[in-house]
């Protein structure tokens, strides 16, 4: 059988127990029985900081997101936390990296360069304590000897052409590239033998082909002037003379480098290798090619 007590108020008998009611014990206002509420009992936002003890949440109660920085105090995350690539540049902090970080193979370690650098490569430097970057093409070195060709043309050549005739020619030498300057060196002897005729005055040029063309002149000055004799005087000695020049020819072809002569006047026969007519004197001529590197 049912029964119902309807009282406005129930008050404890004895002042220290309370009232139970139903094994719960109220006692001062409050429910004073162990574990008696549970969660299912809770309202959003019942329990705040203040109603939870000391210790009381681990990290099982954690939900994703639910722990950021606001929430951590100041060094409590060590290097044991972190997972791999967990660190990004967006997390170090400007100039936090300095030389004692970095390890002594940072460029032993690196794949090695086994040619020359491109002009364009960059190196690092540092400009007075600033960090800057310079290309290669500002540091090489200029002026490099590449490779040297060298050939000796036997005999004497003459020319009683009034135009430049190539009278004697080098080997060809191929530049590495189109930057590249050539120093052309000819040794040889110049003369005028005047011995069949009035004497005249001879001019002689650099002249070169590129894989095996016309020879063309170089330079706009003459490499030598030989001014003759006239008839009767006998033959004009010969000078013994080298003679160089610095030519840009801009290619990768094979090139070609050659003495051109040519009579101004008179008869008198121009010669280069050896002195007139004379063939005991036939020395020849002696070409020295040198690529420089730009």
């Amino acid at each position: 059988m049912a029964s119902e007590i309807k009282v406005d108020t129930i008050s404890e008998k004895t002042s220290a127990n309370g009232v139970t009611i139903d094994g719960v014990s109220l006692k001062d206002s409050k429910i004073a029985t162990a574990n008696s509420v549970d969660s299912d009992a809770y309202v959003d936002g019942s329990i705040d900081a203040v109603h939870l003890s000391a210790n009381s949440v681990d990290s099982d109660s954690y939900v994703d997101g639910s722990i950021d920085a606001v929430h951590l105090s100041a060094n409590s995350v060590d290097s044991d936390a972190y997972v791999d690539a967990s660190i990004d540049t967006a997390h170090i902090g400007a100039t936090q990296v300095t030389g004692a970080k970095l390890n002594t193979d940072v460029i032993s370690a690196q794949t090695a360069l086994t040619a020359e650098p491109a002009d364009t490569d960059e190196f690092m430097v540092s400009d007075a304590g600033v960090l800057k970057r310079i290309d290669y093409s500002l540091i090489k070195g200029g002026g490099k000897v590449l490779q040297v060709v060298t050939s000796l043309v036997t005999g004497k050549a003459t020319s009683t052409d009034t135009d430049y005739a190539v009278m004697h020619t080098s080997s060809a030498i191929t530049c590495s590239a189109t930057s590249s300057t050539v120093l052309v060196m000819i040794t040889t002897s110049f003369g005028n033998d005047v011995s069949a005729g009035s004497g005249s005055n001879a001019n002689f040029r650099f002249a070169r082909a590129i894989d095996g063309g016309t020879a063309t002149l170089i330079f706009a000055d003459p490499m030598y002037n030989v001014y003759g004799k006239v008839a009767g005087d006998g033959v004009y000695h010969a000078d013994l003379a080298t003679v160089m020049g610095i030519d840009s020819p801009s290619s990768t072809g094979a090139l070609t480098y050659s003495i051109a002569g040519r009579r101004i006047d008179g008869s008198a026969i121009p010669f280069i290798g050896g002195r007139g007519t004379d063939a005991s004197y036939a020395w020849g001529t002696r070409f020295i090619l040198m690529e420089i590197g730009a």
